[in-house]
């Protein structure tokens, strides 16, 4: 080099020069190698919380996909659900839902003032598996059992023919008397709880009980009839607070009255025996029987005015 410019490098120069390079370049390995370290890379993917949300996203997918076969196996396999539409039931726009064949229910809730009916001409036939089959709702419930049929409600019930819309069976006593329906001459119950019972004006009442009959009234039990009859195979037992009236001509057979013999004594210390006594305005007293023929009259008279 000069202070004109570089000097010019013969052919022969640049070739030996060539020539030493290449020499150095092909004994040197390490040209061209960078060291490679982990933390100095660029991280690509899901990684740490990332991967493990990506997983939890991925689990669950699956989980749902799992369900919803399993649910439309159950439509396709139960409901019959198919391309020509359904084949055990029918909706109709008037909300109506009809079940074509035979089906196994376990716990049905129906809207508000549902109905439940069967065909024109065919039976509707509802069975429990050794269950009983119950009808409820809110308050009122309707229990068919294998020996007995019950219905309770706090609002009472009402039957109404659905041709003709008449009341066959109510228990409102607000517009109407308790009426049994047309044909039903006997009514069976365990316990009954009404204001009166009567039948008609040419027909008998009778109450037949196979074991022990209780009428109880919160204000009072009145029996009236042209003739009244009790007929009992045990005790007959009449209680009242204040007094018990019988009005009419009252007949006693003394052959179901216990008697006893002259001879016994009447305070013998086991028990005593008492006198049953009617006032002319037909209250009846007892008198304790204290010696033989002795008669109603007593220190305190129960037939005056205030009693």
């Amino acid at each position: 080099q000069s202070s004109n410019g570089p000097v010019k490098k013969s052919m022969r120069e640049k070739a030996v020069e060539r020539r030493n390079v290449n020499k150095e370049h092909n004994s040197n390995f390490k040209a061209g190698y960078i060291p490679i370290d982990e933390d100095r890379l660029h991280k690509t993917g899901l990684r740490g919380r990332k991967g493990n949300l990506a997983i939890c996203v991925i689990v669950l997918l699956f989980v749902l996909a799992v369900i919803n076969l399993i649910i439309t196996l159950v439509i396709w396999a139960v409901i019959r659900i198919g391309p020509n539409g359904c084949d055990s039931m029918e909706f109709h726009e008037s909300g109506l839902l009809r079940f074509k064949q035979v089906s196994d229910m376990g716990v049905i809730h129906p809207l508000y003032k549902s109905t439940v009916g069967g065909r024109r001409n065919e039976d509707l036939v509802i069975t429990g598996n050794n269950q009983p089959i119950v009808f409820q709702q809110g308050t009122t419930k309707l229990s068919v059992e294998k020996d007995k049929t019950s219905i309770t409600s706090d609002i009472g019930m009402e039957f109404v023919d659905p041709r003709t819309q008449n009341t066959l069976f109510s228990t409102d006593y607000e517009t109407h008397e308790f009426h049994l329906p047309n044909g039903v001459k006997i009514l069976n119950v365990q316990k009954a709880s009404t204001e009166r019972i009567t039948s008609n004006a040419t027909s008998d009442l009778n109450i037949k009980v196979d074991g022990r009959a209780i009428v109880r009234g919160n204000e009072g039990v009145f029996i009236t009839g042209k003739t009244i009859e009790f007929r009992m195979g045990g005790n007959m037992e009449l209680k009242a607070e204040n007094s018990i009236i019988l009005n009419g001509t009252v007949m006693v057979s003394p052959s179901r009255l216990p008697s006893s013999s002259y001879g016994e004594q009447f305070n013998n210390g086991n028990w005593l025996r008492f006198k049953l006594c009617m006032c002319a305005d037909g209250t009846l007293f007892k008198v304790q029987v204290t010696g033989y023929n002795m008669g109603c009259q007593t220190s305190v008279n129960p037939c005056g005015a205030t009693h």
